[in-house]
């Protein structure tokens, strides 16, 4: 945790120097960082109140009423005269504080333009992603949403490396778990049968969030797989999505049943099988992640 904090301490002291957050003249305008957010916020919105701003951007009440008043004696805004509480007016943008703010979006653009032009497409990328993922960690009151899309180039090395990080962190699984997710996922991606197996990957806000797998076990069976969803998105329902697209194909497919292994410590997951039909038909304990863990064969047939 410590390591963490200072992580998080070290990367804002970077990021206020990175944006100019202290500058008083942000990126050579008359205002401050701020000034700028809020001003952002009324070109942006509809007809915003002061209260509406205030709630957005957790501001002081008495520093947004003075910004305000700052900006309506600029003449970039404009508030009817009204009885009653100053925050309940409707604030709208003038030409001249469009003008301000469109002058101002082109210099922030420009500065994140100049920024990225030493990165290449692949770094580029990665720090879109990895900015996001920052975002979907701490942001816990984001409305978030889900897809569910068929695997990329790359995706399944992430899948297994975040499933083995996962269950040592929670479980404290060893190392066997890693070669079998490993293995799982080099298997598919050599013998991938188009329109007989698939995997899903969950994204949220382009984020990979969890996946599934369904692969050909000969015969008529088909077997779902590294069924997981990251701690981050869990409670948006995306366990059950992915299970549901993996029998819907499974059933498409032709298959006459699924077949699943998992544990008992596994609640979730068990859960969502149950709640689609799956039943225990097999149960054992082993040791070979390290620790005496039980587990199971899940049955659900297909076909009547």
């Amino acid at each position: 945790m410590n390591a963490t904090i200072e992580t998080v301490r070290g990367f804002n002291r970077f990021f206020t120097r990175f944006v100019g957050a202290l500058d008083p003249r942000f990126l050579g305008t008359d205002l401050t960082l701020s000034e700028a957010r809020l001003l952002f916020e009324i070109a942006t919105r509809e007809a915003p109140l002061a209260s509406d701003l205030q709630a957005a951007l957790g501001m002081d009440r008495a520093y947004v009423s003075r910004a305000l008043g700052r900006f309506e004696d600029r003449g970039w805004i404009v508030r009817p005269r009204a009885a009653g509480d100053a925050r309940r007016r409707p604030i709208a943008i003038t030409p001249a504080g469009r003008a301000v703010f469109e002058d101002l979006d082109r210099r922030q653009r420009g500065e994140v333009v100049r920024s990225l032009e030493r990165l290449g497409p692949a770094q580029q990328d990665s720090l879109a992603s990895a900015l996001t993922h920052a975002q979907a960690l701490l942001d816990a009151s984001a409305e978030r949403q889900f897809v569910l899309r068929p695997f990329r180039p790359g995706d399944l090395g992430i899948v297994a490396s975040r499933q083995a990080i996962l269950y040592r962190e929670v479980y404290g699984w060893g190392a066997e778990i890693e070669a079998i997710e490993l293995e799982v996922t080099a298997a598919f991606l050599r013998n991938f049968k188009p329109g007989r197996e698939q995997c899903w990957i969950a994204e949220v806000d382009g984020v990979l969030a969890g996946s599934i797998f369904l692969v050909d076990e000969g015969e008529g069976v088909s077997r779902l797989r590294l069924l997981y969803v990251e701690p981050f998105a869990r409670g948006l329902g995306i366990g059950e999505a992915l299970v549901s697209d993996c029998v819907a194909f499974a059933r498409e497919a032709g298959y006459r049943e699924i077949v699943l292994w998992t544990h008992q410590v596994l609640t979730s997951a068990r859960r969502i099988y149950a709640a689609h039909g799956f039943q225990i038909v097999e149960t054992w304990t082993h040791d070979d992640f390290g620790k005496a863990e039980v587990s199971e064969t899940w049955r659900l047939p297909l076909t009547a």
